[in-house]
């Protein structure tokens, strides 16, 4: 059985939260064998699928790490956030929001049935594929290296070092992808591409590439948290009606067609990456009680073993645990 939380009255202490978690990732670790590795993409299939890790940073520099804490991976889909959060602060949000909408589909991300659906047929929402496809198109720069750059900028003052491309990733992407190719050319038939075909997919491509660990995408949660301020630089990163427009394009549309489950069950602004990679965001919460992390922290998973809708199985079952133990959700 699942260790459950404590006493609220009790002292929420680093080794009281430390206990509980190693237990918990140590419970939910035997139910990786329910997911499958994203062999679509041939490097994920290499992965370990009982891997299962978490980070939490909190605003206070309090900080919980368990289980694979050390594995590197790509980030998929969670650069969707990051690419939206660069688009909008390059061309401003009417731009971006005008050639991308904001609405759930509850379609899978790669479907393209929406665009054939929907007049006008402009994506849905930056979190599927159409939709970020398109936002790479925006991005500033004549070659993918040079739309990539300032999205290495924001990342590196979020995580304090620049990250890297695994070049390995980025050519078993751009070998197989024939799906995001026909996505691509619906989106230049509809005349919403903004670069070259072959530039954009490219850079979307590479955005998907980027090598990271939990500790990162703990980071980044932290400064999405604070509404894009970093409280341990004190520097705001990201404009606060931005960080705060993507929280909710990520608690909507932000794991894919079981974003609305994730809503209801767990209750906090998330993106997955079919690497098995989630990004978390708790902003801080108003309890009468004594809670872990209420000033808000960063949350980074990791578990490569997927379930039907291409999240990670052991890490959602994770999240949920720790959000209802915590009393995390927003609602």
């Amino acid at each position: 059985m699942v260790q459950g939380s404590a006493n609220l009255n009790t002292e929420v202490t680093e080794e009281w939260l430390q206990e509980y978690v190693d237990g918990w990732v140590k419970f939910f670790k035997k139910q990786t064998s329910d997911g499958e590795l994203a062999n679509y993409i041939p490097i994920l299939g290499e992965a370990d699928p009982e891997a299962l890790g978490i980070s939490i940073i909190g605003k206070n520099g309090t900080t919980i790490k368990s289980g694979n804490t050390e594995e590197k991976f790509t980030i998929q889909s969670i650069s969707k956030v990051l690419t939206f959060i660069v688009a909008c602060m390059e061309r401003g949000l009417t731009y971006v929001l005008d050639r991308v909408d904001v609405e759930p589909t509850g379609e899978a991300f790669n479907s393209i049935m929406h665009l054939e659906m929907k007049q006008p047929n402009k994506p849905f929402n930056p979190m599927v594929n159409s939709g970020a496809i398109t936002v790479s198109s925006m991005l500033d720069g004549n070659s993918s290296d040079q739309k990539l750059e300032t999205l290495f900028i924001l990342m590196e003052k979020m995580i304090g070092h620049r990250p890297e491309i695994n070049v390995e990733a980025y050519e078993s992407e751009r070998d197989t992808s024939m799906k995001n190719r026909a996505i691509g050319y619906y989106l230049l038939e509809g005349d919403y591409l903004e670069s070259d075909l072959s530039i954009t997919l490219e850079t979307y491509f590479k955005q998907s590439a980027i090598e990271i660990t939990i500790d990162d995408l703990a980071r980044i949660g932290l400064v999405l948290s604070n509404d894009g301020f970093d409280p341990v630089t004190e520097e705001e990163i990201i404009p606060r009606s931005i960080t705060r427009l993507a929280k909710a394009l990520m608690l909507t549309c932000g794991m894919y067609d079981a974003s609305g489950k994730f809503a209801a069950y767990v209750g906090v602004p998330a993106k997955s990456g079919v690497s098995g990679g989630i990004l978390a965001v708790v902003p801080p919460r108003v309890r009468d009680e004594e809670l872990p992390f209420l000033e808000g922290c960063g949350i980074g998973v990791y578990g490569p073993a997927l379930d039907k809708q291409g999240n990670s199985i052991g890490g959602i079952k994770l999240l949920r645990h720790v959000a209802n133990h915590w009393d995390l959700s927003l609602f």
